[in-house]
């Protein structure tokens, strides 16, 4: 199922294919350290985003396990080190992707919390709308309404035509050649170093890339329908981001009754940028939610 490993686990975690119902994802899971002044709070299910990986969690598991929770990021279907067909886009359907996290919740052994970083949040959301008894709470981490932003659809879409022509390692030529990956559709900024993150690249199905990038451009807004699912809801950001503008999170936030975070000096990926205040501010978010799913205060 999985192929070799590209980045090595943080301290504390491992990396190993999860068996679910609807066949096996790579994931790499930490747990809370034994003897921890904590002791073991909760399970969180952290879904990356477009051309990310379960690696974009890195810098999260310590704090997060220091605080008492086990951290499970994972790579969807398609995604670096999780199979998924390479021509069928019928397969990243979100309805099919969302399935994937409900099953991913059950295998964990639920109810988690669950987590979603830009395309992530929206994947997850889907499957929230679907079945929201696996979950406690939902994060949605720089993942905003509906559409991405007009120069962000404009990146996509020059991936997008790459990759209509092209293979994935002559469009990871072609994107290192023309500047900053995160400015020209390719990946974000990430961990590891160029050759991992080539590899992480090529390890992308291109039928998820070009399935999910079309979803992305094209998303509506479902947040009324979310408001109404009985779940604590966070919203957590960075003070900068072009992807949803923070007024557009902002205003998300009010319209889900949702605790708001904004994490000074970061941008797109908060977890990168600023992963201590990012881990803390999850792990506070998640200390004021009951074992039922409500909120403490």
């Amino acid at each position: 199922m999985t192929r070799q490993a590209t980045f090595t686990p943080p301290p504390g975690a491992r990396a190993y294919p999860l068996r679910t119902t609807r066949g096996e994802f790579a994931v790499v899971d930490s747990s809370p350290r034994e003897g921890s002044e904590a002791g073991p709070k909760g399970v969180a299910l952290l879904l990356p985003g477009f051309t990310g990986s379960k690696e974009d969690f890195r810098l999260l598991h310590e704090p997060l396990a220091e605080r008492g929770y086990r951290a499970v990021a994972v790579d969807g279907r398609g995604q670096h080190e999780s199979d998924g067909p390479v021509d069928d886009e019928s397969a990243y359907a979100q309805r099919e992707l969302a399935r994937d996290v409900l099953a991913q919740a059950e295998a964990l052994g639920g109810p988690v919390h669950l987590v979603g970083h830009s395309l992530g949040g929206q994947i997850a959301r889907a499957a929230v709308l679907l079945d929201h008894s696996p979950f406690l709470s939902f994060t949605l981490v720089s993942s905003g309404p509906a559409e991405i932003s007009v120069s962000q659809q404009q990146r996509v879409k020059l991936l997008r035509d790459a990759l209509a022509v092209l293979s994935m390692e002559e469009v990871w030529e072609a994107i290192q050649a023309m500047g900053p990956p995160e400015e020209v559709g390719g990946p974000a900024r990430g961990p590891g170093d160029a050759e991992q993150l080539r590899r992480r690249w090529l390890g992308h199905s291109p039928a998820q890339l070009l399935a999910t990038g079309r979803q992305l451009c094209t998303e509506p807004d479902r947040v009324d329908e979310l408001a109404a699912v009985p779940l604590p809801f966070h919203v957590l950001s960075g003070a900068h981001d072009d992807t949803w503008p923070v007024a557009i999170l902002d205003d998300m936030a009010v319209r889900l009754d949702a605790h708001r975070t904004v994490i000074p000096g970061a941008e797109h990926s908060p977890g990168a940028d600023q992963p201590l205040p990012t881990a803390h501010a999850l792990a506070d978010f998640w200390d004021g939610v009951r074992r039922d799913g409500t909120r403490t205060a």
